[in-house]
């Protein structure tokens, strides 16, 4: 193999093991196996496990956030430099969610290293996303032009709440599926995106803004 096709081969066997493991189990020894390279070619290309583990983040969430601009792009021209809500939410939401449901493996297992990235949050991932976290300000900027007259907290919830809608869809999809005893298709991908950006949507178009107060204690109810 070429120089590049033994670090292409490295960050495919390393992003297929993270894909179904967690980042503490696999060892560099799995990864080493399932690239078919030696253990110097790793430490040549990237230096360090976790190295590797920050390389491969960075790669995919690049191309990830590339998909999710351009949507956004086309939005906001359609728009007249205005994205609707529901359009710049379907930008956020449809590349990870197709990534992820995607019958391609490859895709498959990208969007799922990158979900497990988001929340095991290992050293090396999460410096990176302390630091990086512009295009989500591209996507609430986008939320605040559309939404002039939301307060701008209620602006990043409802941001946060769909991120964690694409997080909990991803991760725990078996759990929905015996809970709901199948009613829920977790294969038709086109409805789950509807749904997540409907709910989005209605969360920031359709509330006040303003919490429920939560009831005042009983007197002389135990605190936790």
């Amino acid at each position: 193999m070429s120089s590049d096709q033994t670090k292409t081969a490295i960050l495919t066997a390393a992003e297929m093991l993270w894909a179904e493991r967690s980042f503490g189990e696999v060892t560099m020894r799995d990864i080493v196996a399932a690239a078919g390279v030696n253990l110097a070619a790793v430490n040549y290309h990237f230096g360090s496990k976790d190295e590797l583990l920050a390389d491969l983040f960075v790669s995919r969430t690049t191309v990830l956030n590339r998909e999710r601009f351009a949507e956004l792009k086309a939005a906001e021209l359609e728009g007249g430099g205005r994205a609707s809500v529901e359009a710049i939410l379907r930008a956020l939401v449809s590349p990870p969610l197709r990534w992820c449901l995607s019958p391609d493996q490859q895709r498959s297992a990208a969007a799922r290293f990158m979900t497990r990235a988001s929340v095991e949050t290992v050293p090396p991932i999460k410096k990176i996303v302390d630091r990086e976290f512009r295009h989500l300000q591209r996507f609430a900027t986008a939320l605040r032009i559309a939404l002039p007259h939301r307060d701008e907290v209620d602006i990043y919830w409802g941001l946060h709440f769909a991120l964690a809608m694409i997080r909990q869809t991803v991760t725990d999809s078996e759990r929905l599926k015996k809970l709901s005893g199948g009613l829920c298709d977790l294969n038709d991908v086109d409805d789950i995106i509807r749904r997540i950006v409907s709910t989005a949507h209605d969360a920031l178009v359709g509330g006040t803004g303003v919490p429920t107060p939560l009831p005042a204690r009983a007197s002389g109810a135990r605190k936790p």
